[in-house]
């Protein structure tokens, strides 16, 4: 009984209070809710539509690594020829996926001639031959808008040991596109699985 006392005593003397005051309440001026999940509060994110497994940055966006890659056209022709020679066909097909795939790229196909016969004879026959070879990518399913043909003639003939080995290879349409892409960067999580 003693001790009680002598604890209410020392309460009293020293003044304490077994009250705390509550904490002043702020006013929220900022939007820290993340509406798009992306790991950034909404006040500072700067890009919509992140995908949720992108690793980002301070301002909300995606890292993005970009990576390239190139295809060529080479079609041969018989002299004095704009038929495609069907051994080519699989070159044009192969084009035709590499711009399906790469759907911002465009294709300038170039067409020559070998330096036989009349210049403006043969400036019109390569025009002819790139002509056919956009035609085939249209068939492909390749949006004509995105194909450019330019014919020159017999302007830039092809160096090799003899006269007629250069001019088999003159005989020619030729293009090459760059297609390039942004891949997102995705963070790892405890679902993913790491390809060895």
């Amino acid at each position: 009984m003693k001790y009680v006392i002598t604890v209410l005593l020392s309460f009293s003397l020293f003044g304490c209070s077994l009250s705390v005051p509550q904490p002043p309440i702020t006013k929220q001026t900022k939007d820290l809710y993340d509406a798009d999940s992306d790991g950034v509060i909404n006040q500072r994110d700067r890009c919509a539509d992140t995908p949720i497994d992108a690793v980002v940055d301070n301002d909300g966006c995606p890292t993005f690594v970009k990576n390239s890659e190139e295809n060529n056209i080479h079609v041969l022709f018989a002299n004095d020829s704009s038929e495609i020679p069907e051994s080519y066909m699989e070159n044009i097909s192969n084009m035709s996926e590499f711009l399906t795939k790469y759907p911002k790229t465009h294709i300038e196909l170039k067409g020559y001639a070998s330096p036989v016969g009349n210049t403006a004879y043969n400036v019109e026959l390569s025009k002819r031959r790139a002509a056919v070879i956009r035609q085939a990518l249209i068939t492909e399913g390749i949006v004509p808008s995105r194909i450019k043909t330019i014919g020159f003639g017999d302007s830039d003939p092809v160096k090799a040991s003899d006269v007629e080995e250069s001019n088999a290879l003159s005989r020619r349409v030729v293009a090459q596109v760059v297609g390039s892409q942004g891949n997102v960067v995705e963070e790892w999580t405890i679902y993913s699985v790491r390809e060895n």
